[in-house]
């Protein structure tokens, strides 16, 4: 379990008075030093102290996306500018982009959570780590490097694509554990399969992020890797980058690292609490960030809380996985579709693999249409086409209560990506 990175409060009921101080800092901090925030606060009425409990997060204003295109280049700054030793940015293509500044503590605050990942899917300093992940401006290639690092394991900058260069690292170097994200984790599953050097390699561990993931996708990366784990990890460039938490090897959510930030989950609409087990959209406050601080900002990303003691004894709370986005929603004859429902459905049906697409239309007759189009499962071969296609559909009436059309396709027909694979088609005119 954690020790060279444990928690820094000592038992779950410490943490709200723990989180406390640190929230009474940030809106301390961000009043203090940046202009945007101190106008945003006195708009809504609120100073740092009137922050008493932490009931009184409910109070201050929210922060989103466009609040950082509007700050461009350096938005939300609460430092002296000369303080700032890094920047890293998004990866989203529209408008400006949005840019996030470091100083060396929250670099070092950043590293201690990543290097806390590490530990708790068990790697050490024997381990040999072969990242997958872009580097550059994007915080996932220097997240991971850095955070093995940190750990001391022997990290392995591979990049991502480039599969000939990959598979010669996994056998010549014998690496123990692979980071990526879930698409390029099928892509290179599928081309170790291919080359049947499976029994050849070292892997034990696989850590994927920057999209979701589904059962079935994690069931295809482990049987046709052969590791023992597939661990989930998110990633939000506005909260640091990726390794701000992980699943565990109980499989029952993902613990988030709370000793460094809030996590609300709201209504995307309302913005009022959701009800425990529902879904929500994932709200941030950071509680140590110095150059560029989160006081409830909306990442737009779906999940929901986890309840109770995980089987796995760590102290730390968890979520779900990602479910999809709230701008990502689809409406459909009524209904809120995310995209990671319908992960959720094909994980639970005998013969459906991970990949599909969700296809939707409107005829001539002015109706709506959803067609299903899913990959067999790797090992499905005795399920016919009518049975599996009839199997998913009842299902996706029971979870999700819509109808749609599903059709089958062969293993591996679907287009493979080493970066987010794209799931949802809506062709609807409006």
């Amino acid at each position: 379990m954690l020790t060279r990175f444990p928690p820094k409060y000592a038992s779950k009921r410490d943490l709200p008075a723990f989180q406390l101080e640190g929230l009474r800092w940030t809106v301390s901090h961000a009043f203090r030093n940046s202009p945007f925030y101190r106008g945003r606060l006195e708009g809504a009425g609120v100073s740092p102290g009137d922050i008493r409990s932490i009931g009184d997060l409910a109070r201050l204003p929210f922060t989103d996306a466009d609040d950082l295109r509007d700050g461009y280049p350096l938005p939300l700054l609460s430092v002296d500018p000369r303080e700032i030793v890094r920047i890293h940015s998004s990866s989203g293509t529209t408008g400006k982009r949005k840019i996030l500044c470091y100083t060396q503590k929250d670099i070092d605050d950043w590293l201690y959570m990543f290097a806390r990942c590490y530990e708790l899917a068990g790697l050490s300093r024997e381990d040999r780590v072969q990242i997958c992940v872009g580097y550059g401006l994007w915080t996932a290639g220097a997240g991971f490097q850095l955070g093995a690092e940190k750990l001391g394991a022997m990290t392995i900058p591979a990049g991502p694509g480039n599969l000939d260069l990959q598979c010669t690292f996994l056998l010549d170097l014998q690496t123990t554990a692979l980071c990526c994200t879930a698409s390029m984790g099928l892509l290179l599953a599928e081309e170790v399969q291919a080359r049947g050097i499976r029994d050849r390699l070292k892997l034990r561990k696989g850590i994927l992020g920057a999209e979701r993931t589904s059962d079935a996708m994690i069931a295809t990366i482990r049987e046709l890797l052969g590791v023992d784990r597939v661990y989930d990890i998110p990633g939000l460039t506005e909260l640091y980058g990726p390794g701000t938490g992980l699943s565990c090897d109980a499989e029952s959510g993902i613990h988030y690292w709370a000793d460094h930030y809030i996590l609300e989950l709201l209504d995307p609409e309302t913005l009022a609490p959701v009800a425990p087990g529902e879904i929500g959209e994932m709200v941030y406050t950071t509680l140590c960030k110095e150059a560029a601080p989160l006081i409830r900002y909306r990442s737009r990303d779906l999940t929901r809380f986890v309840e109770g003691d995980c089987p796995c004894g760590c102290i730390l709370p968890r979520h779900d996985r990602i479910l999809g986005r709230s701008d990502d929603m689809v409406v459909f004859r009524g209904v809120n579709i995310y995209p990671g429902q319908v992960d959720e459905v094909l994980s639970q049906v005998n013969g459906a693999g991970s990949e599909y697409q969700s296809h939707f239309t409107r005829r001539e007759d002015g109706k709506d249409y959803m067609t299903l189009k899913v990959e067999r499962a790797t090992q499905a071969a005795q399920i016919s086409d009518g049975a599996l296609s009839g199997e998913i559909s009842r299902e996706i009436k029971r979870n999700l209560m819509i109808s749609c059309a599903v059709e089958i396709l062969p293993y591996g027909s679907l287009p493979r990506s080493e970066r987010k694979t794209r799931r949802t088609f809506d062709d609807r005119r409006y």
